[in-house]
C-alpha cells in the first residue's frame, strides 16, 4: 500500500472515529500533497508525486511545525505550541523511522566509500547518495555538517 493510500485510509478512519485534531492534520497533509501534484503537472510531470517526494514534503511539514512551536513557546502561547506538537506526532506516524546517530555515521561512511569521496569537493556527491537512499530517515541539515567535518 502506497503512502498516499495509507493517508487516505487514515483520513477516512479519523472521520469515522470523529477524531477532530487527527482529521485536521491529515487534511493538511493531503492538501499539501495535492498542491505538490498540481505543481508537478505545471512542471511537465505526470501529476502524481512519488512516495519519496511525499516523505520529503512531510519532513518539511514537521520542521515548519517545530519552528512554529518554538516561536509560540517563546511568545508564551503554549496552547498553540501544543497544537503544533500534536500535529508533528500525527505526521511522524507516516514517516520512516529516524536513524540513530550510530546508523547515520555508518551510512555516511558507506556513502563516502561508494562515491570515492576524497575531498570537501565531494560533499555534494555524498549528500546526493544519502538523500537517495535515506530520504526522510535523517536530518540532512545536520548530516551535511557531519559529512563536511569528515574532510575538515
Amino acid at each position: 500500500m502506497s503512502l498516499r493510500d495509507r493517508l487516505q485510509t487514515a483520513l477516512k478512519d479519523a472521520m469515522k472515529q470523529r477524531e477532530a485534531d487527527r482529521l485536521s492534520t491529515l487534511r493538511l497533509i493531503n492538501a499539501a500533497i495535492k498542491d505538490r501534484d498540481i505543481a508537478s503537472r505545471g512542471e511537465g510531470g505526470e501529476g502524481m508525486v512519488s512516495d519519496p517526494e511525499i516523505v520529503a514534503l512531510m519532513g518539511k511539514m514537521v520542521k515548519q511545525r517545530q519552528e512554529s512551536a518554538r516561536a509560540y513557546e517563546e511568545g508564551g502561547r503554549l496552547e498553540l505550541a501544543e497544537k503544533e506538537l500534536a500535529e508533528i506526532v500525527v505526521i511522524q506516524e507516516y514517516l520512516p523511522r529516524q536513524m540513530s546517530p550510530e546508523e547515520v555515521s555508518v551510512a555516511i561512511e558507506a556513502a563516502m566509500a561508494e562515491t570515492g569521496a576524497a575531498s570537501i569537493r565531494d560533499v555534494g556527491k555524498v549528500m546526493a547518495l544519502l538523500k537517495a537512499k535515506h530520504a526522510g530517515q535523517m536530518d540532512f541539515g545536520a548530516v551535511g555538517a557531519l559529512v563536511k567535518a569528515r574532510f575538515g
